[in-house]
């Protein structure tokens, strides 16, 4: 990232007039531009929290001034520029001032989307407008003309009315969606250390609240203490400081921090003596200086990042397929609509030609009216209303599918974001790893001087039941193995402790995976195995060597001398020093080792080159290793019992004293430990590192292009082109703004990017990527709440079933999209031959409304549980800009589409003008046959002489036309419109079957394959039945009742659909190889 920075000498009293409020003496103490303080203040700075950053002075820009590189400084340089002594801290009066420029301690809260933006939002979608649009229009003609169309009163209002309890549920839920998405922001809040040590006017006062803290403040912390701003370590009050910060940097051991200074460049991993806001101190104690507060903190850096990745937020690929049909639809709508005006503008504006002009005009506004209803059904039918609900439904579906597989979906649209996942960017730590230390290998001295024994360790978790140990004497431990033991589990301050069906470490995790070491090992022979220290988590034979062996002190680890030492008073009734640590180090401070019986010989030259030889081996196996050694006591303390008033406990108050102590060991073997990769990521195991073990390289491949540090990343030219390399690309030690750039950078060529992380440096990355995966277990809250989905078992696999799940749930989208596509082509061309023909209207817009929403409602969802194809993850992932409805595809649904309309305005014709139809009876009624001519110039109907109809009955009903015989086709039509519908719906239940696949005859995919499918239809078809006999419901849907002989003639009409579609899949198979030309994807996986 670019800042432009300037030295405090081009600062001028422009900059200075931002900061308001200042008494005279502190505006002297700012313009001091010799101040240690000034120096680093920036425009933004003296803003303070709340500050307007479009206030400009001037209207100049911003300026961002260079920063204090603490970390790169000595002690004695970050007090004088930071104009504090450590033993005093800061005056009352500078906190005062400081306040002033620089805010509260604490990460600002954005300003939140109004309600009326958020409501405004929802409506911003093409198909939305289109149904708004076609609801008010509605709305108007039904309070207009209320029972055209066979509508009485309120039944008049029932499809505005639906529409609009649509577009309100629509904007409900996005709305709620919406309000939930920036809880990343609030999460981090959480982290935030509440209270902090101070010292102040040279008093030390505690518990002050952490948002109080100012550069320059002096702070001390202790174990288990949370940072409260970024801090450089001026002291240490212990012998060590470690401090865990893998939630932000990605580490997962516990850093050690040190008051000594690094280089400039460092990154975040590097800077050892700096602690960072909202990590943890896991071991010891020490006095810090804080240069940074609120957002100018590191973790205040990724708040602002979170905030810029929500900008970016995309649309997922289908919901653009969606709009890009929506628009599409708009445009067919439109000149569909004005099609059908111009058909029909002679039934409502007429004139005569005088003179070869046009004169006496004639317009009908109840007819205009009438066809403006026509345009409003057309709307109505074009559009598929039931679309959001069954796509919303679909996916809600596939997220209980994914979470019983331990995918827990946060946001709808990610599960199908998934399918077309065409590059997974996985951070290594505990997705590709189980972030679980665990021992791999033991190696202990032979029977002789000069001979190793080596045992491999299966298990790759915290569970003491994962795994057992290859050749293992189970019960049969020699000395040397059990001292092995004794020293793992005593030199010890770890525990592993059951949560839920997981096991967890609490404590640094190498010592946690020595502990479930000892549990591998078992209990030596002849002991008492009913341990009284035994916990409910299985440690027991840790608690019969704790019992065993009384630990009476502890000499910590540090860094010079790679060590922890523990002082035993042993059940043998010696006292015992037991040491563990790096193997070099410990061995060099050993001066014999100890055989496999026990005994004792001086560590010669080439034991000691074996041991080194063997340690190499491992660590080239990317394992680290741990040496173990035991000693007697000094003389010292030969009688200490842990008592602070031994002469001998002087010498354990001060650490320089513990190598000393910890010198002539007796060396009894060492062990190897390694974050193991999943056995799930990749079934290849080689003796590489992590990243050739799981596949990403291979074993002898050549990688020096393809695996470069964050900051090397940065500093390529064409970074694009370096990620468009094929196979896989490392990038380690990447801080937060490394990976957001590399993601962002993947999704401008074009890639659909997944995003795996558990720290708060994750997040920034996690937010921006289509699809942000948190892991579960080991994620901060952070890193869950700007993901998509979490992993709720932290594991690779999981995202891998996730993607096959996607891909399904995609394909059988694509089914029920086309399916519903389909339905409304054909209810459009019914309109339109309806018009076209000039025939009375054959279906109310309150009819496909229905037929819309809830008759093709089940079937849609249904479709959403096809059984996914065997090969679906054996397939490249689609392209993003792949056609939700290709070419193929399209012509298919039309001429589906204009069966439809053929079939449904075929019946209603068939009724008025046959009396029977391929055999079928319709007379029973004793309705009127007229001609076609008749029915096509119905308008006419007055001006018929001698024009009469005799009446016809529907179920219990009688339809009567004495008076008026015109009505015949407008009432009359009743029984004719109800065949019209019906039809509509058969058809589209039978069309559902064609669904099923998109080239596959129904003989190699029979219906069965999908019971939920005629579970649907079924459904569909009673609902039917319920609005067709139910007498309230058929008048206000205006339908009768059907006899057998007319729903025999429904079916004949509605059954040859199947009989099109399969000829249509025949002719799509046949002609496949031309339609598509095989194109080679790139398939990169990406790994931090």
């Amino acid at each position: 990232m670019i800042r432009s920075e300037i030295h405090s000498e081009s600062i001028d009293t422009t900059s200075i007039h931002i900061c308001k409020g200042l008494s005279v003496e502190e505006e002297k103490y700012l313009e001091r531009s010799s101040d240690p303080l000034f120096n680093s203040i920036s425009v933004t700075d003296l803003m303070g929290k709340g500050g307007d950053e479009d206030k400009q002075s001037n209207g100049s820009e911003p300026l961002k001034l260079d920063t204090f590189p603490a970390w790169a400084k000595d002690v004695g340089e970050c007090e004088e520029r930071f104009g504090v002594s450590v033993e005093r801290g800061l005056s009352s009066s500078e906190v005062l001032t400081r306040h002033q420029i620089y805010g509260l301690n604490e990460l600002e809260k954005p300003e939140g989307t109004s309600l009326l933006k958020l409501i405004l939002e929802q409506f911003n979608d093409t198909l939305v407008r289109i149904l708004l649009a076609a609801a008010v229009i509605s709305f108007v003609l039904a309070l207009v003309d209320g029972d055209e169309g066979g509508e009485m009163g309120i039944t008049a209002f029932v499809e505005p009315l639906v529409i609009f309890l649509i577009l309100i549920v629509n904007a409900i839920v996005g709305i709620w969606q919406e309000t939930n998405a920036e809880k990343a922001l609030e999460a981090l809040k959480e982290i935030q250390s509440q209270q902090a040590t101070v010292t102040r006017d040279g008093v030390k006062v505690s518990s002050l609240p952490a948002k109080e803290l100012v550069p320059g403040d002096v702070v001390e912390l202790r174990v288990g203490d949370k940072v409260p701003a970024d801090m450089r370590v001026v002291g240490l009050v212990s012998s060590t400081l470690r401090v865990e910060q893998g939630s932000l940097t990605g580490e997962s051991e516990a850093v050690s921090k040190t008051t000594k200074a690094v280089e400039e460049n460092a990154d975040i991993q590097g800077k050892k003596c700096m602690v960072f806001a909202g990590t943890t101190v896991v071991n010891g104690s020490c006095v810090c200086l804080v240069t940074h507060t609120g957002m100018s903190t590191e973790i205040g850096r990724v708040h602002s990042q979170i905030q810029e990745a929500a900008q970016h937020e995309e649309d997922t690929p289908l919901k653009k397929k969606l709009n890009e049909f929506g628009e599409a639809l708009t445009l067919i709508i439109g000149l569909i609509c004005a099609l059908v005006w111009l058909i029909n503008v002679k039934y409502f504006l007429s004139w005569e030609y005088v003179d070869g002009w046009p004169r006496n005009f004639k317009f009908s506004f109840e007819k205009c009216t009438y066809y403006f209803e026509i345009a409003v059904a057309l709307a109505v039918a074009a559009i598929p209303e039931g679309l959001p609900a069954v796509i919303t439904t679909c996916l809600a579906l596939g997220t209980r599918k994914m979470a019983q597989k331990n995918a827990l979906v946060r946001k709808l649209p990610s599960v199908e974001t998934l399918g077309c996942t065409t590059v997974i960017c996985s951070d290594k730590t505990g997705t590709l790893t189980t972030n679980q230390m665990a021992v791999s290998k033991i190696v202990a001295m032979g029977s002789r001087i000069g001979t190793l024994r080596s045992f491999n360790v299966e298990g790759t978790s915290f569970d003491p039941r994962d795994g057992e140990i290859d050749d293992w004497p189970v019960g049969r431990m020699d000395k040397n193995l059990q001292m092995i033991a004794k020293i793992a589990a005593v030199c010890n301050d770890a525990s592993v402790e059951q949560s839920e069906n997981q096991f967890v470490a609490r404590g640094m995790p190498t010592e946690a995976a020595l502990k479930v070491l000892v549990e591998k090992m078992g209990f030596p022979e002849g002991a008492n195995k009913a341990s009284s220290l035994a916990d409910g988590n299985g440690l027991r034979c840790c608690g019969l060597w704790s019992e065993l062996e009384h630990r009476i002190a502890t000499l910590e680890f540090d860094r010079d001398r790679k060590s922890m030492g523990v002082m035993v008073d042993s059940s043998s009734g010696r006292k015992l020093l037991l040491v563990k640590g790096a193997v070099e180090n410990v061995l060099e401070r050993s001066t014999h080792i100890q055989l496999l019986d026990g005994s004792t010989q001086e560590l010669d030259q080439y034991s000691r080159d074996l041991i080194l030889q063997s340690l190499h081996d491992m660590s080239m196996s990317a394992l680290r290793c741990l040496g173990f050694a035991y000693s007697d006591v000094p003389s010292d303390f030969a009688t200490y019992d842990g008592s602070e008033d031994h002469p001998a406990h002087q010498q354990l108050l001060n650490p320089s004293n513990y190598s000393s102590i910890e010198s002539n060991l007796t060396f009894v073997g060492f062990v190897g430990l390694r974050d193991p990769p999943r056995k799930e990521v990749h079934n290849k195991s080689t003796a590489e590192a992590i990243c050739r073990e799981i596949g990403v390289f291979e074993a002898d491949e050549d990688i020096s292009s393809r695996s470069l540090t964050g900051k090397e990343f940065m500093d390529v030219k064409d970074q694009k082109n370096h990620l468009r390399q094929s196979g896989g690309l490392l990038f380690s030690r990447a801080e937060p703004k490394h990976k957001q750039e590399i993601v962002r950078l993947l999704k401008e060529d074009g890639e659909v990017v997944a995003m795996t992380g558990d720290g708060v440096n994750d997040a920034p990355a996690l937010k921006l990527a289509d699809i942000g995966v948190a892991m579960g277990i080991s994620g901060t809250e952070v890193a869950k709440e700007a993901s998509d989905m979490v992993l709720a078992d932290d594991n690779f696999s999981t995202i891998v079933a996730a993607v096959g799940e996607g891909r399904s749930i995609y394909n059988n989208m694509k089914a029920f999209i086309r399916y519903m596509i389909s339905s409304n082509i054909g209810e459009v061309a019914s309109i339109f031959l309806t018009a076209a023909l000039g025939i009375p209207e054959g279906m109310i817009p309150v009819q496909l409304l229905w037929v819309n929403l809830v008759t093709d409602g089940p079937p849609a969802t249904a479709l959403g549980f096809n059984p996914p194809d065997k090969d679906i993850m054996k397939k490249p992932p689609r392209r993003s800009d792949d056609s939700l409805i290709t070419a193929w595809i399209l012509f298919r649904y039309l001429v589906i589409g204009m069966y439809v309309g053929v079939a449904t305005v075929g019946v209603f014709i068939i009724w008025y003008t046959h009396s029977s139809f391929m055999g079928i009876d319709l007379s029973q009624d004793g309705h009127s046959l007229v001609s076609y001519s008749q029915l096509a110039h119905w308008d006419q109907c007055s001006s018929w002489e001698g024009f009469k109809v005799s009446p016809f009955t529907a179920g219990s009903q009688t339809f009567s036309f004495e008076s008026n015989p015109c009505e015949y086709f407008h009432q009359g039509k009743i029984k004719a419109s109800t065949l019209s519908l019906s039809v509509l719906v058969a058809i589209e239940m039978f069309n559902s079957l064609n669904a099923l696949s998109e080239d596959g005859s129904l003989v190699t995919m029979p219906p069965w394959v999908n019971p939920w499918l005629l579970l649907a239809m079924a459904v569909s078809f009673g609902l039917h039945f319920v609005i067709l006999y139910v007498p309230f419901l058929a008048q206000v849907f205006g339908i009768v009742p059907l006899s057998l002989n007319e729903w025999l003639l429904v079916l004949a009409v509605s059954l040859p659909v199947i009989l099109i579609d399969e000829v249509l899949k025949f002719v799509g198979r046949c002609t496949s190889g031309y339609r598509y030309s095989p194109r080679t994807p790139s398939e990169k996986k990406k790994t931090e």
